[in-house]
């Protein structure tokens, strides 16, 4: 949120600075293959509102928060000039897989989509090891499950996706009972995969009770659900967890947000997942905002919100990347519902 020596924009100020854009994507990715987003250009720099349609105006209004302080009130001083970044892998089949990570230049870190709806373990295994063997022994991999699995599906999964090598598994179970007991379930067993929660830190009301209830070895913390990088940092510092900086499928433009935390934060011990432009077939800016040699400048994230976007893509206006008039419609009222709700967000 804007500091006290900053106002908060009013609905009206926010929808004439705002252009809803529609980009198509290289692949499905999380069921969609057009994202939208609305982009705001404030006096300091463009920012980003692109809550998932799904969500209600409580929690979209988060989002909101994250985008007034981007372009109105600023974001912390860095303590890193560059930020490392994984490679991420949606649920593809595994003659996909070098494709995918073909884009991801020189990043030896990959998160790997599992558990997805309507495919089985088996189809995970085979992405998972494609992904190894593409990469090679040294690389990293993590995998992600959306909270798809029960306990009990967990435990098999990972204790079978672990012969490949897991840095961790990202919010294999739905709630923190069941990551709490996952933990437990797979240190009995002797299985070495670190759990790491997202959905129970960005969508919940108590970000904090996965540290209170050990149901976490590390915490993916997200700049838009949590209601900017302020209050990132403020969660991740009261977690006392190892955080891992992740998007949320943004465009250039949000993306420069998850560096401005990843900067910020006082340690860094993994990559982060800050390279999800690279799953868009268009971007709004030029050039986009993507790991060159497996990591990303601090300085070319300022620059890419701060300097001009795509020709034609103004306060208003979003050129060729312009959404229809019945989303651009549709965007327009949900982003006045939630600036009304700001001062809760």
């Amino acid at each position: 949120m804007p500091s006290a020596a900053t106002p908060a924009p009013s609905p009206e100020e926010l929808v004439a600075a705002a252009t809803v854009v529609s980009l198509p994507m290289r692949v499905r990715f999380r069921g969609v293959l057009e994202r939208e987003a609305v982009l705001l250009h404030g006096p300091l720099a463009w920012a980003e509102f692109a809550p998932f349609p799904e969500y209600a105006d409580e929690e979209a209004a988060r989002w909101l928060a994250a985008a007034v302080e981007a372009g109105w009130a600023g974001w912390p001083e860095p303590v890193r000039d560059r930020v490392p970044v994984n490679a991420t892998v949606p649920a593809v089949g595994p003659d996909r897989v070098g494709e995918v990570l073909a884009r991801y230049d020189g990043c030896t870190t990959a998160k790997v989509k599992v558990a997805e709806r309507g495919q089985e373990l088996a189809d995970d295994m085979a992405r998972v090891a494609e992904v190894r063997a593409v990469l090679g022994p040294a690389a990293r991999i993590r995998v992600d499950a959306n909270g798809g699995w029960t306990p009990d599906q967990a435990r098999e999964a990972l204790t079978r996706l672990s012969a490949y090598g897991l840095e961790y598994a990202e919010q294999p179970c739905a709630d923190v009972p069941g990551l709490a007991r996952l933990r437990r379930d797979l240190a009995r067993d002797g299985v070495d995969v670190p759990v790491a929660a997202d959905e129970s830190i960005r969508r919940s009301e108590d970000p904090l009770r996965v540290a209170r209830e050990g149901a976490a070895d590390l915490v993916v913390v997200k700049v838009p659900p949590l209601g900017g990088v302020a209050a990132a940092l403020r969660i991740v510092a009261d977690c006392g967890l190892p955080a891992v900086v992740s998007s949320a499928l943004d465009t250039s433009v949000g993306m420069a947000a998850g560096v401005a935390l990843a900067a910020a934060l006082p340690a860094l011990e993994h990559a982060c997942g800050l390279g999800t432009v690279e799953l868009l077939a268009r971007d709004v800016a030029t050039p986009s905002l993507v790991p060159v040699a497996g990591s990303i400048s601090v300085a070319d994230a300022l620059q890419t919100v701060r300097g001009d976007l795509v020709p034609g893509l103004t306060a208003g206006g979003g050129g060729d990347l312009a959404a229809g008039p019945e989303r651009r419609a549709w965007w327009l009222d949900r982003l006045a519902r939630c600036a009304a709700l700001l001062p809760r967000a």
